[in-house]
This record gives structure tokens, C-alpha cells and sequence, in this order.
């Protein structure tokens, strides 16, 4: 019985205030080593949910640092997830890295907005994971 394991990284540009993308990039790790993640009719249905666990959490950082006046220009981020034979995720980490072009967080904003990206619709609908993190850093 083996475990399913799915990597994906991503990394983005962003074109103003609001944090909108203007450029991403989204890579899974294969057997050949990092790919470009290309979704079509034939994407597997797990690789699809892992992918929309990792955007939704994106997109609840993008939304969330504009609130705050967080510009972002780019940022990175890597998505680990571990799933049993019977396919229910024991380990999810999901980790950001962003580049601010203007606004300072304030002490509690990296917290708030990591704690914001474990309640997008998505992640909302897991089951308690045992293994679950998510890290936020802001430069």
C-alpha cells in the first residue's frame, strides 16, 4: 500500500493595487522531475483538487495582503500533499513566499492573512488533516 504524493510550485507577478495576476506559473512534480502543469480533459481529478487547494489559497493571499495595502510584485509558493492508499490527506503544507512593491506589514498581518489562506472555500471543506501547515513569509 502506497502513499499518493503530489508537489506542485508556483510563482506569479502581479499588475496592480488589487494584486491581480499578470503572470503565473504553475510546475508538479513527475517522475521526469518539475513539469509545467498543464490542465486539460485528461488532467487526473486528485491532481485538479490538489491544484485548486494550492489556488485558492493564492488567491485568498492576493486578496487578503490588498486589504491590508500590501502591493505585491511577485511571490512563490510550494504545495505538499500526502494522501493514504484509500486517498484521504494525511499531510498538506503549503508555504508563500511574496515580494512586497509597497505597504509594511504590521505585526499581526503575516498571521491574519495565513490564517485567512486556511479558511478559502476550499480549505474550509477538508477534513481535519493531522498533518496540515501553512506558512506565509513577506519580504
Amino acid at each position: 500500500m502506497a502513499d499518493h504524493e503530489f508537489r506542485m510550485r508556483l510563482s506569479a507577478r502581479y499588475a496592480d493595487s488589487e494584486n491581480a495576476i499578470a503572470d503565473l506559473e504553475v510546475e508538479v512534480l513527475t517522475e521526469s522531475g518539475w513539469e509545467v502543469l498543464d490542465l486539460n480533459t485528461r488532467t487526473a481529478g486528485f491532481l485538479l483538487f490538489v491544484y485548486t487547494i494550492f489556488t485558492c489559497q493564492h488567491m485568498y493571499l492576493r486578496t487578503n495582503c490588498a486589504e491590508r495595502g500590501l502591493v505585491l510584485e511577485s511571490s512563490t509558493g510550494t504545495i505538499e500533499l500526502v494522501a493514504d492508499d484509500d486517498w484521504s490527506i494525511r499531510q498538506l503544507h503549503v508555504a508563500f513566499r511574496a515580494l512586497l512593491q509597497s505597504g509594511t506589514p504590521g505585526p499581526d498581518d503575516t498571521a491574519y492573512i495565513a490564517g485567512r489562506m486556511e479558511q478559502c472555500p476550499v480549505s474550509r471543506n477538508l477534513v481535519r488533516i493531522p498533518d496540515a501547515s501553512v506558512e506565509l513569509q513577506l519580504d
